[in-house]
């Protein structure tokens, strides 16, 4: 209800641009008990019921960061409907409002658990089944440096290629889908990744397909060698590292600029100018505390 508020809601800018296509990313949506209530992220994902299938045997649910719901079930699902309404918008020549909303956003994008209870890949508690940490080839392990390895050697070549990794012996093991055994398992292989160092466990695996990666830090991500080939890290003027923009389009892709992130509210008298405010109303914009600025210091 902000912008209508404010005069500036979808009915009132619809009838000025019926060709106008209006996103509203919320996180629990336009309509509903919670509609106006405030929330984070933790919130969104625990109403879409996602929350209730993170976490390990025997601890609380935990939230990923802010990722899920922020920017996967709201940035990037509100991005794909603004792409959608476009490619629509092409056929009939009217715009329409998008109700983004972070709760149905990570719900749906939580589509394959749903069409999945039947298969048999969650039917144990939270942390015992195949992709929550239960299985023992789909977990991480410590090495003796600190470090950690992820495994994720579902199909029964990829876990063969990694009991040879491992050192064991296939035929002295149980069965790999013996659930039962899966705890003990999962002590013998942390107990085996606790004697070697990442780049050694990194020297035995990584020319092969056991499907065992290193657990890369914000330090290391960017010089490690399959990164640094495929220059998925770029670098700023100010020395800064971050992801380089994807997926890679082949003829039109991103090109990334190496300049610093802007400060908060530093071009807001350029964009305004470009647009067609005069500096008298810029001004008033300002003194009604309605936007602001910030330079940047100088370097002196």
């Amino acid at each position: 209800g902000v912008m209508e508020k404010l005069g500036l809601g979808p009915e009132v800018l619809l009838q000025e641009n019926p060709r106008l296509i209006y996103a509203r990313l919320t996180g629990f949506g336009q309509t509903g008990k919670y509609a106006r209530s405030a929330g984070h992220d933790i919130n969104y994902v625990a109403l879409s019921g996602v929350l209730s299938k993170l976490g390990r045997k025997n601890e609380n649910p935990y939230a990923p960061v802010n990722l899920l719901a922020d920017f996967a079930g709201g940035g990037v699902m509100c991005a794909m409907g603004i792409v959608i309404a476009l490619f629509e918008r092409a056929r009939s020549g009217k715009g329409q409002v998008i109700d983004a909303s972070m709760v149905k956003g990570v719900a749906y994008l939580s589509s394959f658990l749903w069409k999945s209870q039947n298969s048999g890949l969650w039917s144990q508690p939270r942390g015992e089944n195949l992709l929550d940490s239960g299985a023992p080839f789909y977990e991480t392990y410590r090495t003796s440096d600190g470090k950690f390895m992820a495994v994720g050697a579902l199909e029964p070549q990829f876990y063969n290629q990694l009991i040879k990794g491992l050192g064991l012996n296939l035929d002295e093991l149980p069965a790999q889908m013996s659930f039962s055994n899966w705890p003990e398992m999962k002590k013998k292989f942390a107990s085996i990744f606790a004697q070697k160092t990442q780049a050694e466990w990194c020297s035995i695996f990584d020319s092969t397909d056991a499907c065992v990666t290193p657990v890369l830090s914000f330090d290391d991500v960017a010089s490690h060698q399959h990164n640094k080939e495929r220059s998925s890290f770029i670098k700023n003027d100010q020395g800064e590292i971050s992801p380089r923009p994807a997926p890679v389009l082949s003829r039109t892709p991103a090109v990334p600029s190496c300049e610093r992130d802007p400060f908060i509210g530093e071009h807001t008298e350029e964009i305004l100018l470009e647009y067609g405010f005069t500096k008298q109303e810029i001004a008033k914009l300002y003194s009604d505390k309605a936007i602001e600025f910030k330079k940047p210091k100088a370097n002196l």
